[in-house]
């Protein structure tokens, strides 16, 4: 008996030693909440002394393993360890998903890193708070403007409008805390109502990609996400102070978060900022202040398997518009355009006086979601918001203190998402939206309403699926229908009615005749498709390539449709199109990135040809009991734009880093054969940077940034009558101003820090050598210079 036993021993040993044990398990550790990859997880052969950790891409292997059953042990920083089963049956790859919790509270993201959640096959690149905290006392769109590929449309230094890769306005949208802004996005001098100091990271998403959010960003996408609230129990915050020599102005900013290990946290935020007139290098630029005061708290539960948040903000602020622009003849518009300095130049105040914006947006959001077994995690979200703008000409007598431009715009939006692993390779996002809109244009103004009355309704559905094909392949598909319903009420001239010839295209939309003005009730429909197709390459750990083409539809906007009347805050009459189609746009991108320790490189190209494009531009001048202003008018044609940009960063020495940028874009009207109107110039920036973690984390940087002159643009000159001297001008609107070279420099160091605390302390100075310059972009060139130096103060206090 003893014998057979030791012989059945004997076997099983030498079954052992026998077997082929050349079998290896790659994998991927990833956050079970927003897929993104896990950097050093530790992954243990349970009962073995082997482990290995996740590498910058969250990727491990793990060779040599035997056929059976293994048990692995995955623990990170921030999560619970957790236990993971897998069957042994030659190579594999597996996907493990931990559920993850932000212990570091001051989170570094590399800019240009590709984040790769909100889109697999577009690179997207990403701001994170310590990118925006240098940003405190200006706004989203100067900080987007530091990327590569965004410019922006101003007007002045205070109005910042986003362009993405020559695309903005309605062409942007703009994703903030899970809700799409919905604040009269139409004007290109209506900057976004967001509270850069309430943002945790901002991600940039060049094209369509992403039609989760939406089907109608023919431009691109910016996600401004809230700081993750750690699941432990705790109590931090932050206060940033800046102060700055133009503008003589400073801002404020606080924020508290108390947080619990049962996953309840609240968080509540605020800031203030006070500037008055703005300097150019040789003069003041008068009525260009701006106060800026908002609010928001959060409260939540986040746990595993469900969670929910309630979310409320409040943004409010008044911009001076530059006294200069509102001119009062046609002699003064020749005068302004062809002077060096503008018509109108006063002492430095902190007054602001019309013309001017006033702009006040609210949010309250409630989101929640419950993950269900078999299914995958469920979520609803309601947002309410509320914008509400007033515009101020100057006006004499008792309107003196009346707005001209009395807007109400109330939107209610839900929308159901379901996020489903179908499996480790095949993952699978659905969802529908539904939105309804209310504008009221007040009557009281004593001035036509530039956009009238006008009720929308919007409902969407969308499905998106990307698949893991094996080590190197990744591809994704996506689908969205979207559906438009408009309903306004609105006066037309009769004679402009007629010159447009409404009174055979639309009969059916006229109600009744007043006077000289027809009464009519268009009602629109639009219903738009969009798809995304896209793959992505990798090389090894540290390149890949990107592919995508997406198709977004747009329908037209409210201002695009209706415009009629004086923009004031723009300076000028816009007059819409009611027989706009929808944009169609088709964008083909291919992008390349390669990451390691020493290289950071990332190469984005695209084609984006856009049927039935709608442009604004320049036609002529009127004169009006307010003034002579430009008349620009709304048309719509075919365009191409093309373009490349590229970031570069190289780790030339211990400490020392050199980073580059290089954004090329032109745009083409196919039809009249010319380019298009306001797209970006050429435009590159050089940065050597200086940064040393064992020096109280000093870090000194000097930027050059080059902006070549815009050697393509339409001619839309026009002519005006001067009835002081009985001649007629030329009135140069299209010539772009000469290059310009600016030098910017930033510092900061750590002047204490604790375990529970940090103060930084830093000095930025922007247009270092004071130049005086004009840019293409900025809607105030025509009469004045962009800002001078400045000077900022930024302390930092982390506890």
């Amino acid at each position: 008996m003893r014998n057979t036993a030791l012989l059945v021993l004997l076997l099983a040993v030498t079954n052992v030693f026998s077997q082929q044990c050349d079998n290896t398990l790659t994998g991927i550790i990833t956050d079970l909440h927003d897929g993104s990859p896990l950097v050093g997880a530790t992954v243990i052969v349970a009962g073995s002394e082997i482990y290995v950790q996740s590498d910058l891409d969250g990727e491990f292997r793990i060779p040599e393993l035997c056929d059976g059953v293994y048990s692995f042990q995955v623990a990170h920083p921030g999560c619970l360890t957790q236990g993971f089963t897998v069957k042994i049956s030659g190579n594999m790859t597996k996907r493990f998903r931990m559920e993850h919790h932000l212990e570091e509270l001051d989170q570094i993201v590399l800019r240009g890193k590709s984040s790769g959640d909100n889109t697999k096959t577009i690179v997207e690149n990403q701001l994170s708070t310590e990118d925006l905290e240098r940003f405190s006392s200006g706004s989203i769109g100067d900080a987007l403007n530091s990327l590569s590929g965004v410019a922006s449309l101003n007007t002045g230094s205070t109005v910042v409008k986003p362009m993405i890769n020559g695309l903005h306005s309605s062409r942007v949208v703009i994703i903030n805390k899970g809700v799409r802004m919905e604040d009269q996005e139409w004007g290109a001098e209506h900057a976004p109502n967001i509270d850069i100091n309430s943002v945790g990271n901002l991600t940039l998403i060049k094209g369509a990609g992403a039609l989760q959010y939406s089907g109608d960003a023919v431009g691109g996408i910016i996600v401004a996400e809230a700081p993750t609230a750690p699941v432990l129990d705790s109590l931090f915050g932050k206060t940033l102070l800046t102060g700055a020599t133009n503008g003589r102005g400073l801002s404020v900013s606080t924020q508290l978060t108390k947080t619990y290990h049962n996953g309840w946290y609240g968080s509540v935020q605020g800031s203030f900022k006070r500037f008055g007139d703005f300097e150019a290098p040789d003069y003041v630029l008068s009525n260009t202040g701006v106060i800026e005061g908002n609010g928001s708290f959060t409260i939540g539960l986040n746990r595993y398997d469900q969670g929910f948040e309630a979310f409320y903000s409040i943004f409010r602020t008044e911009i001076g518009i530059l006294r200069a622009s509102h001119l009062s003849s046609a002699q003064d518009l020749v005068r302004a355009i062809n002077s060096d300095v503008p018509l109108v130049i006063e002492p430095f105040t902190y007054d602001i006086n019309a013309p001017k914006q006033d702009a006040k947006h609210q949010v309250a959001r409630i989101s929640g979601f419950k993950r269900i077994d078999g299914l995958g995690r469920l979520s609803l979200h309601y947002d309410f918001q509320r914008n509400n703008r007033l515009e101020y000409d100057i006006r004499r007598g008792d309107d003196r203190d009346k707005a001209s431009l009395d807007l109400e715009l109330d939107t209610h939006s839900i929308q159901l998402d379901l996020d489903s692993f179908l499996n480790d390779d095949l993952r699978l996002k659905t969802g529908l939206m539904g939105s309804y809109q209310d504008n009221f244009a007040n009557p009281n103004t004593g001035v036509r309403r530039l956009i009238p009355d006008y009720e929308k309704y919007d409902f969407g559905v969308y499905a998106i699926a990307d698949y893991q094909f094996n080590d190197h392949w990744m591809f994704e598909a996506g689908a969205r229908f979207d559906y438009t319903f408009m309903d306004a009420l609105k006066f037309y001239r009769t004679s402009l009615w007629e010159s447009k010839g409404y009174d055979v295209l639309f009969p059916e939309f006229v109600v009744r005749e007043v006077g000289n003005q027809i009464l009519t009730n268009p009602q629109l429909h639009y219903p738009n498709l969009s798809a995304t197709l896209g793959a992505t390459y990798s090389f090894d750990n540290n390149s890949k390539l990107f592919m995508n083409y997406s198709m977004a539809s747009r329908a037209p906007n409210p201002s695009e449709l209706f415009s009629e009347g004086l923009h004031h805050s723009a300076s000028r009459i816009e007059i819409g199109e009611l027989a706009l189609n929808s944009e169609v746009a088709h964008n083909v991108s291919l992008s390349y990135q390669f990451q390691n320790e020493v290289w950071n490189i990332s190469v984005n190209s695209f084609v984006n040809t856009i049927q039935d494009f709608i442009v604004i531009e320049p036609t002529g001048v009127q004169q009006t009991i307010r003034g002579t202003f430009q008349v620009w008018e709304y048309r719509q044609t075919d365009a191409q734009l093309l373009g490349f940009d590229w970031d570069l960063s190289y780790l030339f020495a211990k400490n020392f880093r050199f980073n580059h940028q290089f954004s090329f874009i032109k745009g083409y009207d196919r039809i009249e054969d010319e380019a298009l109107i306001d797209m970006p110039p050429v435009n590159t920036q050089n940065e050597i940077v200086y940064q040393n973690p064992d020096l109280k984390d000093l870090r000194i940087s000097l930027q050059s940034n080059y902006v070549f002159m815009q050697n393509e643009y339409p001619d839309n000159n026009f002519e005006v009558y001067i009835p002081e001297t009985g001649t007629t001008e030329l009135v140069d609107v299209s010539t772009p101003p000469d290059a310009y070279h600016l030098l910017n420099f930033s510092s900061s160091i750590t002047l204490r820090s604790t375990n529970k605390s940090k103060f930084t302390l830093g000095l930025d100075i922007t247009n270092l050598m004071n130049t005086s310059y004009r840019n293409y972009l900025n809607r105030m060139r025509y009469y004045a210079d962009d800002l001078g130096r400045n000077i900022l103060i930024n302390l930092k206090f982390n506890y």
